[in-house]
């Protein structure tokens, strides 16, 4: 195969090198293309785009493949942590038990917030949407630890594996104190007794008279949605991250950024939108089978399936599946909304119409069951998504900012608005 593309314009030939990734995916090097003829590409949405050179994630959708620096998310799953994870996202390995140690203890002792950030709660509305009030919580950190937040590189980075720590740990401080700031409750104090998850449902829902205890099968349930959310290569929020960063902003306000990209429906809210349509169909005494033909007749848009990148089967939705189905059966409950799930997984599956266009169950699918069945308020699903996804974020944020000579991201637009006017004397 030819190291070089050939691109005609104009009878005029021009050549641009090939880059091959670690994987074999290929991409045409065409960043003198404007330069050398004048023209851009066209490309709504980037699906044809690749907008930067990353060591973190690979998926590749054709084949159902994800993996966090070469582990492929399966082995993850069963043999890993969240924590784990978001050490090997944002440094490149797996923690050895010293580091992971050490790192654990950082997270642990960055748990509280500022007593000052506690009166910011009361200035917003009482119905205020928990991600409008993470994005700004999250934000206004760098105010309360400015030397993380100096807008300069080589500052930021220096400071930047105590402020990875503090991220990753006051994410969910932040999110339990929005969620019972909105049902009028006291803020509860992290324990230092508790690990990562554990300590997040203890903030979410303890009482001074009542300290919640949850039990090791829900703790795990959670970590396991957490770690699946990680990271995912270059979707809406972690490219706004890297759009951001690639300002000089500092990680405070990028990953903020990426809240609010996050918060999209056709993004992290996806999994909201699925839980809302299994209640439908629930309230409406339908098992799912009438929901799937008014899908097929375009009546109905069955969510929660095919993804804008995996055309087979996602990953994560194989072993959230299966969790969500441990877990109510550790806690002894049912849940008919995951009876209509599983029904309209293999009604569709087994659907000619659904298959011929590769619409598999994606991972939001079975995340918001997982959720539901733990107890997190729908409200707060997307919210859980941001606790997940924050590593990616961080090490989306380091890999822009260590990039030498790193150019501000800037893409171009072909016009179709009116030409040059002339304005008429209005007098």
């Amino acid at each position: 195969m030819s190291d070089k593309a050939t691109l005609t314009i104009e009878g005029k030939t021009y050549e641009y090198p090939i880059i091959v990734g670690s994987e074999g995916e290929k991409a045409i090097d065409a960043r003198n293309l404007r330069a050398d003829t004048g023209y851009i590409t066209y490309d709504e949405g980037f699906a044809n785009t690749g907008s930067c050179l990353s060591n973190i994630t690979f998926i590749d959708g054709e084949k159902g493949i994800l993996r966090y620096r070469g582990y492929p998310i399966e082995q993850l799953a069963k043999h890993s942590s969240f924590i784990s994870a978001a050490y090997l996202i944002i440094y490149g390995e797996l923690p050895n038990a010293q580091q992971r140690e050490i790192f654990r203890e950082n997270i642990r002792k960055q748990a509280s917030v500022n007593t000052a950030m506690n009166a910011m709660f009361d200035g917003f509305p009482a119905r205020s949407h928990p991600m409008a009030i993470l994005s700004a919580m999250m934000n206004s950190l760098g105010c309360y630890y400015p030397h993380m937040a100096s807008n300069n590189r080589e500052q930021d980075l220096e400071h930047f594996d105590e402020a990875a720590a503090l991220m990753i740990s006051k994410v969910r401080t932040i999110a339990a104190m929005s969620y019972r700031a909105e049902k009028g409750l006291p803020f509860v104090w992290p324990r230092v007794d508790l690990r990562y998850t554990a300590n997040f449902l203890h903030m979410m829902f303890s009482e001074p008279y009542n300290t919640y205890e949850p039990d090791e099968d829900t703790v795990e349930a959670l970590d396991l949605f957490l770690l699946l959310h990680a990271d995912h290569e270059q979707n809406c929020s972690t490219s706004t991250v890297r759009m951001v960063a690639s300002s000089g902003a500092n990680l405070f306000a990028s990953v903020a950024a990426g809240v609010c990209g996050l918060w999209g429906p056709l993004h992290g809210g996806a999994n909201v939108a699925v839980v809302k349509m299994l209640m439908e169909i629930h309230k409406n005494g339908d098992d799912g089978s009438t929901f799937i033909r008014n899908a097929k007749e375009g009546k109905a848009r069955l969510m929660g399936f095919g993804h804008r990148v995996y055309k087979n089967f996602d990953p994560r939705a194989k072993i959230l599946g299966k969790a969500v189905e441990r877990v109510l059966a550790n806690m002894g409950r049912k849940d008919p909304l995951l009876d209509i799930a599983k029904r309209l997984e293999e009604s569709a599956l087994s659907d000619n119409y659904f298959v011929d266009r590769k619409l598999y169950p994606n991972v939001d699918f079975y995340s918001g069951l997982l959720l539901r069945a733990i107890g997190i308020p729908l409200e707060m699903f997307t919210v859980m998504f941001a606790i997940g996804r924050i590593p990616g974020w961080i090490a989306n944020w380091r890999e822009v900012a260590i990039t030498p000579k790193q150019k501000i991201y800037r893409p171009r637009q072909i016009f179709m608005g009116p030409p040059r006017r002339e304005l008429e004397d209005i007098a």
